[in-house]
């Protein structure tokens, strides 16, 4: 006697939609996520920031660096809050940009959006830590993923980065290039 084959039922129509509609949306968002970056380095204001790498001995294991900029803390004097700043509160820092040679460097942290003028930028960032006399600030641009070709994969000193980053009007920061 042969075993009978038992019969699938047909799936509903609703539940064939379904995976479709999944697939749809996690083409949406990553055409979204590369979209968001193009028009980031396309429409962003370009700002050099001085940086050095935190560890060079990372590369031997691991792809990226860790950047420590020299905008990452700042004098306690430049917060321009209502309130007293506190750890992991989302702060917007206004720089000055001096052109692509040099460095921008801080006017002012602000817990509202300040308004940019010719020559400035605004950076969203959070406070990392509270002192008496100065303010700890990450960026989110703090891990770099080195090409293969750098010239920072061979070096093993810690030497003063230029990094050139760009901010979209929307507040999304890019590193686009890092050169020493």
């Amino acid at each position: 006697m042969a075993p009978v084959a038992a019969a699938v039922p047909e799936a509903p129509p609703r539940f064939k939609l379904l995976p479709r509609l999944l697939v749809g949306a996690q083409v949406l968002y990553v055409l979204g996520v590369a979209g968001a970056g193009y028009a980031t380095t396309a429409l962003g204001k370009a700002v050099v920031l001085a940086a050095t790498p935190a560890d060079l001995t990372t590369l031997k294991t691991t792809d990226f660096v860790r950047l420590r900029y020299a905008v990452a803390t700042v004098p306690r004097a430049q917060w321009q809050g209502p309130e007293a700043p506190h750890t992991r509160q989302s702060v917007y820092v206004l720089l000055a940009s001096a052109g692509a040679p040099a460095a921008a460097t801080v006017l002012g942290v602000y817990a509202a959006e300040p308004r940019a003028a010719a020559g400035q930028a605004v950076l969203r960032g959070w406070v990392t830590d509270v002192f008496p006399r100065t303010l700890g600030l990450r960026y989110g641009l703090e891990r770099y993923y080195v090409p293969a070709a750098s010239v920072l994969r061979k070096s093993t000193v810690a030497r003063p980065l230029r990094v050139q980053v760009r901010i979209a009007p929307w507040g999304q920061a890019r590193i686009v290039e890092v050169s020493e």
